[in-house]
């Protein structure tokens, strides 16, 4: 989730991590309001050349930044540097700016709200509901993407202590559930839906979050049950998961006349727009699944 946050009417833009509840914040937008430029471009400029500085000295601060796609002026995303509230807070550190307290002042605000809801989930959870709820969605939705959230949690729980590794394991993993439930790759998936760098779940359709669920639930028990470690034991409980919930789906789609798995969206009309152009008429998309 992407959004603007202000600091005295100043944009500073930052992505929200679901999986790790997480702010990561524009670096150059901060150094922009550290440096009181009013070009982007020159904050841009000063934090490649204190980046260049900072490596040189060997400063873990480069390294605890991320490159994320964020949305430009000009309305399309492009990757920047993105760090979160704690390492922007030693980053102002390396900036000599009258803005300095203020911005560590604000930053420490977010992450106080950050401490208070790690101390109380509701407010997490509420937050994230209220989110969904601003960008259109039903509430029966934001129960399902939620209740699907969770059964995803618990199996990467499960994934993460059973020796497979975080990061291209688990990607590998996911993929073959998916493939295995509904036909087709999570990158294929998202490229009938028209997406990019958008979440594939946040546009899944109720029908879609409840068979993926299906699918790690029974990947998740599976792999419990038969005590499943490392990678070739937990393809193989993927793959059984997997096909547990494309027999319910093929079952459902027998019994309604009607595919689960479809390029319908929550893109803003803007993009729903350009995805047409891009992977043609309704008639194509039907194509792609058979």
């Amino acid at each position: 989730m992407s959004e603007v946050a202000l600091f005295d009417e100043r944009p500073v833009r930052r992505v929200y991590d679901k999986e790790t509840e997480t702010w990561w914040f524009s670096v150059v937008d901060i150094v922009q309001i550290l440096t009181q430029q009013p070009d982007p471009t020159t904050a841009r400029k000063y934090w490649n050349k204190l980046k260049q500085r900072l490596g040189k000295e060997g400063s873990q601060l480069v390294t605890d930044c991320h490159q994320l796609k964020m949305l430009a002026s000009d309305g399309k995303n492009y990757l920047t540097d993105a760090a979160t509230a704690e390492t922007l807070l030693r980053l102002v550190q390396s900036v000599p700016s009258p803005k300095a307290e203020p911005i560590k002042l604000w930053l420490a605000k977010v992450g106080y709200e950050r401490m208070q809801e790690m101390s109380d989930p509701a407010l997490a959870l509420a937050r994230t509901r209220e989110g969904w709820r601003k960008l259109g969605r039903s509430e029966k939705w934001i129960t399902q993407r939620m209740t699907g959230q969770e059964t995803r949690n618990k199996l990467t729980d499960y994934w993460g202590t059973h020796e497979v590794k975080q990061g291209q394991e688990f990607a590998i993993l996911t993929n073959i559930i998916h493939e295995e439930w509904s036909g087709i790759s999570v990158q294929d998936h998202k490229g009938l839906k028209g997406l990019e760098s958008q979440n594939l779940r946040d546009h899944m359709s109720e029908a879609e979050l409840i068979f993926t669920a299906l699918a790690e639930l029974s990947t998740r028990q599976i792999a419990e049950t038969t005590e499943a470690v490392g990678m070739p034991a937990n393809k193989k409980a993927a793959k059984t998961g997997g096909s547990i919930a494309q027999r319910a789906r093929v079952e459902l789609e027998s019994k309604t006349g009607r595919k689960v798995v479809t390029g319908e969206n929550y893109l803003p009309p803007k993009l729903a727009d350009q995805r047409k152009k891009r992977i043609g008429p309704p008639s194509l998309q039907a194509a792609r699944l058979k």
